[in-house]
């Protein structure tokens, strides 16, 4: 591939010099200001853009998840976006404690055309742009370091005019230098400087001008945007009268990392969108931050305890799906499929279990620590039935959890080792995941089922204690044979008759339990017997835990019969 085309960042533009960087050292303990920018970034980057409805759908989304901030329009952009945002002007659609933000470049007829579509509107943020990179100075643009300068003070200007000539509105502002990135930095405090002075927006800590500082394309790692960021932070004229903004975007694919390093630094407040949609690779995904902070012990301060219902929602307005593998709220993402992470998260859940008994709270309440879980999925509003699912790469404790879940069974390890080959065997040849019901079907058909046709299975049967510790098991076979066995107890009479019938069996292994609480709870009985050279597992379920036992011994001696027949056969052969 020809790399040397293309050149590293700090061969496209100066860097800050920080060798006494502070953010490395640092850790987030509050979540920032969030802004979604869904229904202005984000919906410009779709094939087919939100219409007034959809619009109005995401809007309530994200007032219900609790985003104070919410970027709504590009009012100049198009018909649609001044209508909606006429919309929300009329139909007392924003709370009180909602600010909504709009976007205009610094063209004269598209300043007033955005003040006239929020005419009304009793808190505004008027979002000013310009492009200030090299690249774009010099061949979009076609315009100098000073052009740009005067461009963007007379913008300033006439935007503090028309905020003046409304009273009765609220109405803020905030200015991007577009590609803040790839621009160069003494620049940017003089146009950031300028515009916060008190010739034009006159910044004070009682009214904060926000500065927003886009990596509108992606050119560096992570922690160069942070050097950009902390300088720029410690760098600004009036720093505490300036909310410090970011806008990350995601083309190297580390925009999470961008906006993370960049609160570090010195930012306050982020810009993104739901699911991380956006022009190209799209913009930060802020879903992905707030769950990250939750993962840390930071209260995010949004509202994502039903995650489902808000994908739901993105999805319609976007009509884009959200990948099965995206962080939190894919399909997939508390799935474990492996057979050793399988065993791990059904230990971690066990664990959980207890340590929230024993710390007398309720599970959801205990400290989260579940290996390959970094979050609980029911904070999110996910249940446990999709967290171990079954394919030919799964091992034996994502079985037995399922099958315990799902029908109350609790395998014997042993016998989770040999179901679990039965499992690999079936799922190697579909090819496809195996569900709960899919398992129960193949685990009756393997070790229940076998009692129910064979020479063993009695066409009537009971056991009597003849004395303490003497009991007699008699049953009639299906041959029509009576057959009778003693023991000191009802099983080992049990095996006493099948050996008079012929067929010695050993019981290795014995395990029942019930699953449930009422009278009418079915029993399981677990038996792992040796039938001449061969050893098998069979297992009896019935809501008597003796019925459960016989039929758990006698499905074991018909698979054990069954195995040899098929062993001689295949010999034979």
């Amino acid at each position: 591939m020809p790399s040397h085309r293309y050149r590293p960042a700090h061969a496209r533009v100066p860097l800050p010099d920080l060798t006494d960087r502070t953010w490395p050292t640092r850790t987030i303990d509050r979540a920032p200001l969030w802004v979604p920018v869904d229904l202005r970034d984000g919906n410009q980057a779709l094939a087919e853009p939100m219409d007034t409805a959809r619009k109005r759908r995401m809007f309530d989304l994200q007032v219900a998840m609790g985003f104070k901030e919410i970027e709504v329009a590009y009012p100049s952009a198009s018909r649609t976006d001044f209508d909606f945002v006429r919309h929300l002007a009329q139909s007392d659609a924003v709370p009180d404690d909602v600010t909504v933000v709009v976007f205009t470049p610094a063209r004269p007829d598209l300043i007033e055309r955005t003040f006239e579509a929020i005419d009304g509107l009793p808190r505004t943020v008027v979002h000013l742009y310009t492009a200030t990179a090299p690249i774009w100075r010099d061949i979009v643009l076609g315009r100098s370091r000073d052009d740009i300068h005067t461009l963007v003070r007379d913008a300033a200007t006439l935007i503090a005019k028309l905020a003046d000539a409304r009273p009765a509105q609220d109405v803020r502002f905030q200015y991007s230098p577009e590609v803040f990135n790839a621009t160069e930095p003494d620049y940017i405090l003089e146009l950031c400087d300028d515009l916060t002075g008190p010739a034009l927006w006159d910044a004070s800590p009682d009214r904060p001008v926000t500065l927003n500082l886009p990596a509108t394309v992606e050119i560096a790692t992570p922690n160069v945007y942070a050097d950009q960021i902390e300088y720029t932070h410690r760098n600004l004229a009036r720093r505490d009268a300036v909310i410090l903004s970011v806008h990350p975007h995601n083309d190297r694919g580390t925009g999470v990392a961008c906006a993370e390093l960049a609160l570090l630094a010195g930012a306050q407040r982020v810009e993104g969108c739901l699911f991380g949609n956006g022009e190209r690779t799209g913009n930060v995904d802020l879903v992905t931050l707030a769950l990250n902070l939750h993962t840390q012990g930071v209260d995010p301060q949004l509202d994502l305890s039903d995650i489902d219902a808000v994908r739901r929602t993105v999805e319609h307005c976007n009509r884009l799906p959200v990948h099965e593998r995206h962080p939190y709220a894919g399909d997939l993402v508390h799935t474990a499929f492996s057979g050793t992470h399988q065993d791990a998260i059904k230990k971690g859940l066990a664990h959980h279990t207890a340590r929230a008994a024993a710390l007398g709270v309720p599970p959801e309440q205990a400290p989260w620590e579940v290996p390959y879980l970094p979050i609980d999925p029911a904070d999110i509003g996910r249940d446990y039935e999709a967290v171990i699912r079954v394919n030919s790469q799964s091992g034996k404790g994502g079985i037995a959890y399922l099958l315990h879940t799902a029908y109350g069974l609790d395998l014997p390890r042993r016998l989770q080792i040999d179901f679990s080959r039965v499992v690999q065997h079936a799922t190697d040849d579909s090819g496809e995941e195996a569900t709960a019901p899919q398992l129960w079907d193949l685990f009756h058909a393997t070790y229940l089922a076998p009692y129910e046709h064979g020479p063993l299975t009695p066409a009537a049967w009971h056991t009597t204690e003849t004395a303490p510790g003497h009991h007699t098991f008699h049953a009639t076979l299906p041959d029509g044979r009576e057959v009778t066995g003693t023991g000191n107890g009802p099983l080992s009479a049990l095996t006493d008759a099948l050996a008079t019938a012929g067929t010695p069996v050993d019981i290795r292994h014995y395990a029942e339990h019930a699953t449930g609480t009422g009278p009418d709870s079915p029993a399981v009985a677990y038996a792992e017997c040796r039938v001449g050279d061969t050893t098998l597992w069979g297992v009896g379920r019935d809501t008597s835990v003796l019925t459960a036992s016989v039929h758990a011994v006698i499905a074991a001696a018909h698979r054990a019969h069954a195995h040899t027949d098929t062993h001689i056969e295949g010999t034979a052969r």
